[in-house]
């Protein structure tokens, strides 16, 4: 027996044991509902992303709604010139095409674009030390707590400190309405989806359905981050996009 059968034997936990989602399952009829409220599939502006905004500037941030990709990255572009940016490892922004259209006019930093001569932890280190620090969230409830689940926290440490200006990037799929919901948004769709990115053997990569908590040595869900509001000392703002990006 591999480890990958001993994981997913091993860590059949109980679905009580994982954060609780108002004991509804994905798919509900009542989790659908939330869901459209956030999703408005007509391409206009969903009024929910505009009550996320209004909640998300209360808590000292900056927060702008785009209609879709493009809209934000020309914005992102225009407002980000001549300066450094570092990248976490972002789906969002690789769909966006952010690293490409960046880099024509900054210095941009990505371990997930590593120089010959440079190693990934090197790039990893140089992009903790940009002005600019440009991430997703694994998820934000509609009260604006937004959570990230980290396995080397190069990601978390960058939000936390160092950069004076970071930004959010985040689809209307990473927004649940509760905080109990987003972290079970966090552990059990994101997670399970990023673990399958990278060719993980863990019980969540390798059943797609849920996390695990398992103990597996490919395990990437190490650091858990929740912002409650804006940390102090750097521009914290947030771009919320009416359309579906990332994980």
């Amino acid at each position: 027996m591999d480890s990958t059968e001993q994981d997913c034997k091993g860590q059949d936990l109980a679905k009580q044991d994982l954060p609780a989602r108002n004991s509804e399952e994905p798919g509900s009829a009542k989790q659908n509902s939330a869901r459209e409220a956030v999703q408005n599939l007509t391409g206009e502006t969903a009024p929910d992303l505009n009550l996320l905004q209004k909640r998300l500037q209360a808590l000292g941030y900056t927060a702008r709604v785009f209609k879709n990709r493009a809209e934000a990255a020309e914005w992102i572009n225009r407002e980000t010139d001549r300066t450094t940016v570092g990248i976490g490892g972002c789906v969002t922004a690789a769909e966006m095409g952010l690293y490409e259209s960046l880099s024509r006019h900054n210095q941009v930093i990505s371990h997930w674009h590593i120089p010959e001569g440079k190693t990934d932890r090197e790039m990893r280190d140089l992009a903790m030390n940009t002005e600019v620090y440009l991430t997703s969230a694994n998820a934000v409830s509609l009260q604006g707590e937004i959570i990230n689940i980290d396995y080397t926290g190069n990601r978390a440490a960058s939000v936390f400190y160092g950069h004076r200006r970071v930004i959010f990037v985040i689809g209307r799929n990473k927004i649940e309405p509760d905080f109990a919901q987003a972290l079970w948004r966090a552990r059990n769709i994101a997670s399970p989806k990023n673990a399958q990115r990278l060719g993980r053997k863990t019980p969540c990569a390798v059943r797609a359905d849920r996390c695990y908590n398992c103990s597996s040595p490919d395990r990437i869900c190490n650091g858990l981050q929740v912002l409650w509001h804006a940390m102090a000392g750097a521009e914290m703002e947030v771009i919320l996009i009416n359309e579906d990006l990332g994980y």
